[in-house]
């Protein structure tokens, strides 16, 4: 069994008289696919956007590979192997996907910003360096005919597609994924989660992910978790997670407590 790389112990979140998150505790093993599914309201982006630095927990502890990060910033959780995606997209509109994903080397990047600019010394061949991995990352993503496409002219599918991209483009050790198939048709649903598949095992990415359809969760997840006003229900594989009574009756609409009605 593989280690844990990602663990919340105790977290909590209030803004002000609001508790968006009690005592919530969980753990992500390495080189797995871990979900968070729950209504909506329940905490699941509140819960990523404490991993990821957008919120600083009121309670509680957060830590990434045995160091805590409860205190650290975004920036810099970015910079110790964190990605993500933003389930409202955050590209730059007027950027084209290649800008838009060697955005997300920058803080890769050694050369300062004037020698950046001028190509001065190492500058250059540093940029070749990372040209070559964000092409490598548009080939595996099947972007390539967008490349130099302004990224607001994009569909939305292919922008969930460069998105998931620039979060890649990080070279992250763990990536949070909030919600990539939101607003997606079947079939750009199923290119996804065989991206995220390939992410997790071709890649060696670990990868915790907010997604509303259950189906795909219970397809590709090794284990999940249920949020509900706040709080934790269950957490343990997708069958594990299926048996309970609660995600039966919230998620299937069966009423578990109810007498069988005679013939």
């Amino acid at each position: 069994m593989e280690p844990a790389i990602l663990e919340a112990d105790n977290v909590s979140l209030r803004f002000g008289g609001v508790k968006a998150l009690t005592e919530v505790s969980f753990h992500v093993r390495r080189a797995e696919i871990f979900s968070i599914i729950g209504p909506n309201g329940a905490g699941k982006t509140s819960m990523v956007n404490c991993v990821s630095g957008r919120y600083r927990p009121t309670e509680g502890r957060v830590s990434f590979e045995g160091r805590d990060i409860t205190r650290m910033g975004a920036n810099r959780r970015a910079a110790v192997g964190i990605g993500r995606t933003f389930q409202n997209l955050a590209l730059f509109g007027h950027m084209s996907v290649l800008q838009n994903i060697m955005v997300g080397r920058h803080h890769l990047m050694r050369a300062g910003f004037l020698r950046g600019m001028l190509h001065w010394g190492g500058a250059r061949k540093e940029e070749i360096e990372h040209r070559r991995a964000v092409e490598e990352i548009i080939d595996f993503l099947e972007i390539q005919h967008v490349r130099h496409a302004p990224a607001g002219t994009l569909s939305y599918g292919l922008r969930k597609r460069v998105e998931l991209a620039r979060a890649v483009a990080v070279s992250p050790r763990l990536i949070l994924l909030d919600e990539p198939m939101a607003g997606m048709n079947l079939e750009e649903k199923e290119d996804m989660a065989r991206f995220i598949i390939d992410l997790n095992q071709e890649w060696g990415m670990t990868v915790l992910m907010i997604e509303h359809d259950m189906g795909v969760v219970m397809d590709i997840s090794h284990r999940v978790m249920v949020l509900d006003f706040g709080r934790k229900l269950v957490e343990g594989t997708p069958a594990e997670v299926l048996a309970h009574p609660q995600v039966r009756r919230a998620y299937l609409g069966e009423d578990v407590g109810a007498e069988p009605v005679p013939a």
